[in-house]
């Protein structure tokens, strides 16, 4: 029986997910999960790769364990940021998350250099503010560390500690604003344009790709070796592999931390009206573009129940929402839903100063968010349908947020559409695909999402 590791780490937690083919069904079982969150240090916010790498060895240890040796390993991350390292591959400085405020004023130098209409006309990447491309020129503001050789996005660094390989993944690399939707390459002229390092940026690989075998020193720490290949290392590329279909322009919600509403394409859209919807074209499997709006997501209420010290499950938090009856919505995509000191005021707030009924309890909160998750959802569409020229009757939606079944049902209220849900495991599940389907046992993306099908 071959096994396959997916490490699919969030911005609250990673999990190792650990996978095989048995009599033509994909099975599948989490065997080691561990916390993940920024901590401030110094007033900036930042991740702790030291010990994120830690509980990511102690996961693969654990297939030894276990008696599962795996074929190979594959690790997805969430987008933008990265690490920045010398020439003997050391770590310089600290890792700063995309949510630290280094990056306010940054769209604003790089417009100076290129405007956003050219940005977008190359990359396809609309204006976020945390995306690579702003944090550079905060680095660079400050000045580029004179050591400073390597570039690596966060799942490229992971996969670099575990093989000494320094490569970059596509689907990874398109969340940068940094790579031209085209050519599917850096964008030389951007990178020149802004003044990076253009030596820093690494070899641009495909989702599936091998890199080589776990080094001698963590073969020494997790006692056995295993192949690595990368998945689509964007934890939606990979959850975008895992669609249980194999229909042309199936429109998805990946409902996680952030909620990502599109289709898949071969071609991006670059147009000024994309720009104006504010649609992103990021890198998938087989060098495809997913389409698509960044929602907030279910960081909201992540963020309020971290408030009430998780006294209660997501479960118990969707049940109270069910039993309230608030109409109160809110506009999940305002900045002051970003990273705020109390999500659970800033909502409050937002209710009072549009007149609507201020939420007072944990489960008229949850309500207040899913309502208004369902709202952005529902313009998400009507602007896709209006720009694709096309009419989608069904949205599926994966990933954790595929459990809540009040948000499934709020959706399916608003859009006016059928919504069906699962799995909810989809980031991992691709993950396994991309290195199950590198290892032949399946002979293509579609072959693999009928599998997937089945578990339904």
């Amino acid at each position: 029986m071959n096994y396959y590791l997916a490490i699919d780490i969030g911005a609250s937690s990673g999990r190792h997910m650990l996978g095989c083919v048995r009599d033509g069904v994909l099975d599948f079982e989490e065997v080691y999960r561990f916390p993940n969150v920024m901590v401030e240090k110094e007033g900036t916010l930042v991740w702790d790769f030291v010990k994120m790498f830690e509980e990511i060895i102690s996961g693969i240890k654990r297939c030894a364990e276990i008696g599962k040796i795996p074929v190979s390993i594959g690790i997805d991350t969430w987008g933008v940021d990265f690490v920045l390292l010398d020439g003997q591959g050391n770590v310089i400085g600290d890792t700063v998350a995309y949510r630290d405020s280094r990056t306010e004023g940054m769209d604003k130098e790089v417009f100076k250099l290129m405007p956003e209409k050219d940005l977008y006309s190359r990359t396809g990447i609309p204006t976020l503010i945390f995306n690579t491309i702003f944090q550079l020129m905060a680095v660079k503001t400050s000045g580029f560390p004179a050591n400073d050789k390597t570039m690596l996005l966060t799942p490229d660094y992971l996969h670099y500690r575990l093989c000494g390989v320094a490569k970059t993944e596509y689907s990874i690399a398109t969340t940068t604003g940094l790579v031209n939707a085209k050519t599917r390459e850096w964008d030389r002229e951007i990178i020149d344009t802004c003044g990076f390092p253009e030596g820093i940026f690494q070899e641009i690989v495909s989702p599936g790709s091998y890199l080589g075998e776990l080094s001698e020193e963590i073969q020494g720490l997790v006692g056995f070796n295993a192949k690595v290949v990368v998945p689509a290392a964007h934890d939606t590329g990979s959850a975008v592999v895992a669609i249980p279909s194999a229909a042309k322009d199936t429109l998805f919600i990946s409902s996680g931390t952030w909620s990502l509403i599109g289709v898949e394409r071969q071609t991006p859209d670059c147009s000024p009206e994309s720009m104006s919807l504010n649609f992103t074209n990021e890198g998938g499997y087989g060098y495809s573009i997913r389409y698509l709006k960044n929602i907030m997501g279910l960081w909201m209420i992540q963020s309020v129940n971290k408030e009430l010290d998780e006294a209660y499950s997501f479960s118990e938090l969707s049940q109270m929402a069910e039993e309230t009856d608030i109409k109160s919505i809110v506009d999940c995509d305002e900045q002051r839903f970003f990273a705020p000191k109390s999500m659970i005021k800033e909502i409050k707030a937002a209710c009072a100063e549009s007149g609507q009924v201020v939420p007072e309890s944990p489960g008229e909160l949850a309500a207040v968010i899913y309502r208004s998750l369902a709202v952005c959802y529902k313009n998400a569409i009507k602007n896709l349908e209006s720009i694709t020229g096309k009419t989608y009757p069904v949205i599926h939606i994966m990933g954790g947020g595929a459990n809540v079944k009040i948000l499934n049902r709020l959706t399916e209220e608003y859009s006016g559409k059928k919504v069906t849900a699962g799995p909810a495991e989809a980031t991992a599940i691709g993950n396994l695909l991309s290195q199950m389907i590198w290892d032949g046992q399946f002979k293509d993306l579609s072959e693999a999402r009928a599998c997937v099908k089945k578990l339904l």
